[in-house]
């Protein structure tokens, strides 16, 4: 019986080294993923392929050391989806790189290049030999950040943690940005700026970048901000005349610490003068706060909350953005250039449907269907559509693979932001900037630079493995009777 008990108690021992190691692991790992939600926009948008590296390469160890024993069947079934994706990525990848694809036909450009030299050139797929293994080092490094942030996102305080990076890091570089458009707008930290110098960047190159950037933290703090409020106020549904009276009658030092931090973003996002960063933001914060306090109006109510949130949008608009209005006075909601390149590139797409024309290759690709509606000046090297551009570089059964992902991602976030009060904070927030993502990258290619797509895969792997706990939480505590006193820690 002794022997047993001394067996009983050096395994217990194993178990608690076990456990420690899988926690210092795991605190690793976390530690990973807030330095690149912090890091990330940090060096010019995180723009060379060298710092991409350096990205992949601490991404790569985070998943190496990443616990596996907290997955539940739910996150696998995610990661397994996933790996789906990336493996169908991987094929076309193979096709575009190949001496000798295994269904892909070779690029009829090849056969015309060998016609005007006068010699025979290896063939290819790919429009440029070569080059989607150059360009692989960004999409790998969002794979990394979303695999990742599944993994950190198992548990809730790392996933809070995490969203919370994400809100000050914001706030830091919409301070600098403020700082150096007022004192030293001619510069991006230690360079030169040589383009939107009268508009904020912070330490993106372009405008429109900066101010998805910069909506996306204000959703994440319009979010952390109404968690807030919302345990100020009484449970239950809420009786929208007396909330003013609470809140000034016991407002509490958060309230006033994530409304000044909110309209910092704001403010940046506003500064920036980009028509579509700035109206994409404000619609998603908008359906943000209806998706929050959905469960607290009165059928009568969603009517008039919703015109209040429009008029508070135009207020902003009159308020802060009157850059803005200038803008869409003067050039209207969009340019025609651009529409005449979305009409361009469906030519591409046209002429590569299954295949593309390699990753990476755009810029080479585009100006034989350059539309003569364009203006001559310039090098049109990005097509303002990520999902065009999607398309047209790997074709279009991959751009609908990734597009029914999206799908199905966006979906569990909205299941998980109706959840449960205490974990709804990290999947609607993830919800609110996957959409100002896609929505804004539609229109113009803020997903095609590393230092803010980095950081929403982060975001997102959080989120989506924060809606699936949550889900499986709220169904396990069926049963229990809830108490109404009980707060939502966010």
């Amino acid at each position: 019986m002794r022997e047993a008990g001394t067996l009983s108690s050096s395994q217990q021992i194993e178990g608690r080294k076990a456990r420690s190691r899988r926690s210092l692991s795991g605190g690793v790992c976390a530690a990973i993923i807030y330095v690149v939600l912090a890091g990330a926009p940090f060096l010019f948008g995180s723009k060379e392929p060298t710092t991409v590296a350096i990205w992949c390469a601490l991404l790569g160890v985070g998943l190496v050391l990443a616990p596996t024993s907290r997955l539940e069947r739910a996150h696998l079934l995610l990661l397994g989806g996933v790996a789906f994706i990336a493996l169908c990525f991987a094929f076309v990848l193979h096709e575009q790189l190949s001496d000798h694809p295994w269904i892909a036909s070779f690029n009829p450009i090849w056969a015309k290049a060998s016609d005007a030299l006068g010699r025979q050139l290896a063939p290819s797929v790919s429009i440029i030999r070569g080059e989607p293994f150059f360009a692989l080092g960004h999409p790998l490094a969002n794979v990394l950040a979303l695999v990742l942030g599944i993994f950190v996102g198992v548990d809730s305080e790392w996933a809070r943690r995490g969203t919370r990076v994400a809100a000050w890091a914001g706030v830091v570089y919409a301070i600098y940005g403020i700082i150096s458009l007022v004192f030293d707008p001619t510069s991006i930290l230690w360079r030169e700026k040589t383009a939107y110098v009268g508009n904020l960047t912070a330490t993106f190159i372009n405008r429109n970048t900066a101010a998805a950037y910069f909506g996306s933290c204000a959703a994440v703090w319009l979010v952390l901000l109404m968690s807030a409020i919302r345990r100020n106020l009484p449970p239950g549904l809420i009786e929208w005349k007396k909330v003013p009276q609470h809140l000034l009658r016991r407002t509490r030092k958060e309230v006033v610490v994530r409304f000044v931090m909110l309209f910092v973003c704001l403010s940046a996002m506003f500064m920036t003068s980009s028509r579509g960063g700035v109206l994409v933001s404000l619609g998603v914060m908008m359906v943000t706060f209806m998706i929050y306090f959905a469960r607290d109006m009165r059928r009568g109510l969603f009517v008039v909350a919703a015109v209040a949130c429009i008029a508070t949008v135009v207020l902003l608009l009159q308020v802060l953005g009157g850059n803005i209005e200038r803008r869409i006075d003067v050039q209207g909601l969009s340019d025609a250039g651009r529409l005449s390149a979305y009409r361009s590139t469906l030519g591409i797409i046209g002429d590569n449907p299954w295949f593309g024309t390699g990753l990476g290759t755009f810029a080479s690709a585009f100006p034989p269907y350059r539309s003569g509606d364009i203006s001559m000046v310039g090098r049109w090297d990005i097509a303002h559509s990520t999902p065009l551009e999607l398309a047209s570089e790997l074709g279009i059964p991959l751009a609908l693979i990734v597009g029914a992902g999206w799908i199905c991602a966006l979906v569990i976030l909205l299941l998980g932001s109706l959840g449960s009060r205490r974990t709804v904070s990290v999947p609607l927030s993830a919800l609110a900037v996957s959409l100002i993502a896609l929505l804004h990258s539609s229109i113009d290619f803020s997903l095609q630079i590393p230092g803010y797509s980095i950081v929403m895969f982060a975001l997102l792997g959080l989120g989506l493995s924060q809606a699936i706990a949550s889900r499986d939480n709220d169904t396990n505590m069926t049963a229990v009777p809830r108490n109404g006193s009980q707060r939502p820690r966010n």
